[in-house]
This record gives structure tokens, sequence and C-alpha cells, in this order.
């Protein structure tokens, strides 16, 4: 399929958004008061015994919370008041790192609520909902200039201009195949227990049950009992998603769009699910890995769960794990590349 070339368009809005720090640092100082509030809540319902929705809130990583949001308040506040040194962006940067931190394993929130009971902790689940909107707003805030600096030509501008779009660099088109090769073998092994086969001594039948058992959701169920699974539906976007990262159709929306096509795909739609999808693979999956590796040599232990021996439950465990420490290194690298190449330009 050809691509689909388009002149550069120009995007006023981004004037207004994201080049002007009062903008940008009060919808960050705006989250930082939300989280304040919402982590001391959680701190105080845990020490003092009450639940959340049934549940009792993390006291751990409220506090860790309420602590970014003081520093990101804090930083957010001196670039309101037009201090844009670099100690100010340090500062910014270092709070979004940390409350990209406080959004881990986010995606396993959706995933739960889609799929299953619901979330494992409905206050950890807003918690992590609001460390990702956090370090998008950080972000954004870092990245903002008054109209007087254009960090490229000096001058202002009252509009800028969307670059054309253009493939991924091949060393980076290379590490998103082999992010979506590492995930073959995980959806092989779903979809060998979706159609009723048994694979590391555990068989579809009995998989069912046990998501039965566990209080899967009836999507869930359905799903399975047509042969479909729905962590593979998840994967398929997933692949989708990075695919469109490292392709131009992924900045500018192709033929087979129908309505849209022609038109400039906002940095947002690609950059916001890959951001919550890296900073929950990344982490989750090296770390899996690290504990596998462990377990294999014998220093640490390991629950069986519902798998029949050792042997098998490692089986799992390393086809998952390494594929979504891969996908997720692989997510992250695209995401870096799309965010450079679809950068406005003077």
């Amino acid at each position: 399929m050809s691509e689909v070339k388009q002149a550069p368009t120009t995007i006023p809005w981004q004037h207004r958004w994201g080049r002007q720090p009062r903008i940008a640092g009060g919808a960050a100082l705006g989250w930082a008061v939300v989280q304040s509030i919402v982590a001391l809540a959680c701190v105080w319902a845990g020490t003092s015994g009450t639940t959340v929705g049934g549940d009792q809130p993390p006291v751990g990583l409220a506090w860790f919370a309420a602590g970014v949001a003081v520093l990101g308040g804090v930083s957010a506040a001196a670039a309101v008041r037009g201090h844009e040194g670099r100690t100010v962006r340090g500062l910014l940067w270092a709070a979004c790192a940390l409350s990209t931190v406080t959004g881990f394993s986010l995606l396993m929130d959706v995933v739960g609520l889609l799929f299953a009971h619901g979330v494992d902790n409905v206050a950890a689940a807003v918690l992590h909902t609001l460390g990702l909107l956090g370090a998008v707003l950080l972000a954004a805030t870092s990245h903002a200039r008054r109209p007087a600096t254009c960090a490229r030509c000096g001058t202002v501008h009252t509009a800028v201009v969307r670059p054309h779009p253009s493939h991924a660099p091949r060393r980076v088109r290379l590490v998103a195949y082999g992010g979506i090769l590492a995930f073959v073998p995980y959806i092989g092994m779903k979809m060998v227990w979706a159609l009723g086969g048994t694979f590391a001594g555990i068989s579809g039948a009995e998989l069912l049950r046990i998501s039965e058992r566990n209080g899967a959701s009836g999507v869930w169920l359905t799903l399975e009992s047509w042969g479909v699974d729905g962590t593979v539906l998840l994967a398929a976007l997933g692949i989708f998603l990075l695919f469109g990262l490292i392709r131009p159709w992924g900045q500018i929306f192709p033929r087979w769009t129908l309505g849209l096509s022609g038109r400039s795909v906002p940095r947002w739609l690609p950059l916001a699910p890959a951001l919550i999808g890296a900073t929950t693979l990344v982490p989750y999956g090296l770390g899996g890995v690290g504990y596998l590796a462990l377990v294999s040599m014998g220093a640490a232990s390991m629950r069986l769960g519902d798998s029949p021996t050792l042997q098998d439950a490692l089986l799992m465990g390393w086809v998952g794990h390494v594929g979504f420490a891969v996908y997720g290194l692989a997510l992250l690298t695209a995401s870096r590349s799309y965010w450079l190449r679809t950068r406005p330009v003077c």
C-alpha cells in the first residue's frame, strides 16, 4: 500500500498549550494538588484501618505519591512564575520520572478491569492513573517555552508546523520487529489454550475452569468459549501500535481510515498508550526475568499456583516475561523515535 504524503500542517494550538509554561504548569499544579489530597487520604485510610472499595489502601505507595506530588507541584509553580532555568527543568524531569514509577502497573489494572473481576486495589489503581497523568503534565511543563524564546530559532511564532511523515530509522525498525517476534511465543501459548490444547501441563478446559473460579468477567469467559483469548487481542493491538510508531501512517491517517484519511494524527493518540504500555511492561518484564533467573539457579523459591510442576511454571513464566520485557523495550524505543520525528518545526 502506498503511503499517504501531505504537506506540513500548522497547529496553532501547539503555541497555546505546548509553548506557554503558565498553561502546562497550571495544569501540572492542579494535578499535584489533587494527587496530594488523594494520596494523603489513602495514607489516613490505610493507617486507620479503613478500606476503599473493600481494599486496604497501599500506605507505602500513597506516601511515595504524596512526595512526588509535592516535588512536582513546587517545580510546576516555579515554571508558572517564569523560572525556566536548568534547575527547575531538572526538577520537573525528576518529578516526571518518579511520577512514571507511581503509574507502574496501570496497564494491568486496565486488563483486570476489562477481563477479570476488577482491579486488585481500587485506591492503588487511582494512584497509578494519577501517576501517569502527572508524568504527561510535568513533561509538557518542562518542554514548554514562552513565546519569546523559540527553542530552535529564538523568534516569536504564532503557529508551528508538523514535519512530513517519515519512517523510523532502520535500527529502530529492527528493534520494533524484535519486540513483535518476542510476543509470538506468548500469543502461541495463549492460542493453544483458547483452542482447547495443552501447554505447560494445563489444558484449555482446565484453564477455563480456573478463570471461572478466579472470577473472570463474562466478556473474558465468552471470548474463551469462542476460542479467542482476551490477552491475544491486546497483544494484537500492541503490535498495531508498534507498527504505527515506526511507519508514516502513524503520523498521517491512511486511506483505509475513511473519513480521517489525510489528516494529521494527534501526537498524544499513539504516545499515550505507548507510555502506559512501556512504563508497565518494561519493569514488569525485566523484574520477572530476573526473578525467574534466580528461581532457575535455585537461589529463590516460586509458588506453583495452578501449574503441575516447577518446570511448567518456569516455562510459562519465561514465555510471558521475556515477551513483555522485549516488547516493552521496543515500545519505548519506537516511542522515543516517534516523539523526535514528529516534533513541530519553525
